[in-house]
């Protein structure tokens, strides 16, 4: 296939924005301190979680994982083109977002194109990358790239099709007279329902699960649940969750459960602690047959959705969506997902 020129291009390259995480014992309560700033979580709080990180070894995955996606990126645009540098820039740790549009400017990229890691719309998923371009634009000051967001990717085909690959490969490795009954749990991360009530994360991930389950090769019952809630206990978060969604579905009879996180792209420490970990070790508790469906990853079609993300802005390459919605639009509608009045405290990777 012969690689795209930058002809029609107005782009000059690409940066992948994402949550971040420590890479280190003595990284884990500065950046816990990052996520929280100015937002009053209490000390014992932070060492709570700062204890998820240590079951780790004080290493989150993510910063790998997110360095595997830019190498993958940048071998598929290699490839195919369009021949755009790819730069990577997180919110919460090294590379910090405002240090790599700093060197995007002293490289002379002038307007660049943004990918971030999260599918579905929300305040900390969707307008606060918005916000946190913005704020990375003015440390840098006149110089800084213009920086353009591409859409979310909730149902595009190279999202959907990818996760309902892993999800029968779990199912594929369950015992086989466990397989056709074995009931399928879709997490997302919880999110205060102030938020979920401005916004369309319930719905897109709801549709999104439904798309992930008509392309089984068999019938599975499903439901999406929630993980990783992190707010004060009297604030309503969206449920139910997955704890106790396990603990409901063996009371009803269900013999083997595939939990499957759709909500995040990568297998970071929120999917490997809350699942991998609790998850699982309530599943042995109740002797319910468990297995975790992986993230999308780095798989090819996913990392190649990416660059269709990228042609739909450069190239007028058609906009693929699954499901009667349709395609997300490039820019987001005035005043969509606003922040909830009383910002919740996340205290983990988002």
């Amino acid at each position: 296939m012969p690689v795209l020129s930058l002809e029609r291009m107005d782009y000059e390259a690409i940066v992948v924005i994402s949550f971040g995480g420590p890479e280190g014992p003595a990284d884990v309560m500065p950046f816990l301190e990052n996520v929280t700033r100015g937002r009053a979580v209490p000390r014992e709080r932070l060492l709570e979680v700062a204890a998820h990180y240590e079951h780790f070894g004080g290493v989150s995955p993510l910063n790998a994982q997110t360095r595997a996606l830019v190498e993958a990126l940048r071998a598929e645009l290699a490839a195919h083109g369009p021949a755009l540098p790819v730069y990577w820039g997180n919110r919460n740790w090294r590379p910090l977002l405002a240090d790599t549009l700093g060197q995007m400017a002293a490289d002379g990229v002038g307007r660049a194109l943004a990918f971030v890691t999260s599918a579905f719309a929300s305040y900390s998923s969707c307008r606060q990358y918005l916000e946190d371009i913005a704020r990375a634009r003015a440390e840098v000051g006149v110089r800084a790239p213009v920086v353009d967001k591409l859409r979310l990717f909730w149902n595009h085909p190279g999202f959907i099709e990818p996760m309902a690959e892993r999800v029968e490969a779990a199912l594929a490795a369950l015992p086989a007279p466990a397989r056709a009954d074995a009931h399928v749990a879709f997490t997302a991360h919880s999110v205060p329902l102030a938020m979920a009530q401005t916004s369309a994360y319930e719905r897109q991930l709801g549709a999104a699960c439904g798309l992930v389950a008509e392309r089984l090769s068999s019938p599975h019952a499903w439901r999406l649940v929630y993980q990783s809630r992190s707010g004060p206990p009297g604030v309503p978060w969206l449920g139910p969750d997955i704890l106790e969604h396990v603990a409901a579905i063996k009371a009803a009879g269900v013999a083997d459960v595939v939990v499957a996180p759709i909500g995040f792209v990568s297998d970071h420490l929120e999917v490997r602690w809350d699942l991998d970990v609790e998850a699982a070790a309530r599943a042995r508790e109740l002797g319910l047959g468990f297995m975790r469906a992986q993230t999308v990853g780095v798989h090819p079609r996913f990392v190649g959705m990416i660059r269709e993300l990228i042609l739909e802005r450069t190239a007028d390459a058609p906009r693929r969506a699954l499901g009667a919605e349709g395609p997300a639009p490039d820019d987001c509608a005035p005043g969509c997902c606003p922040a909830p009045s009383a910002r919740p405290a996340p205290t983990r990777e988002a």
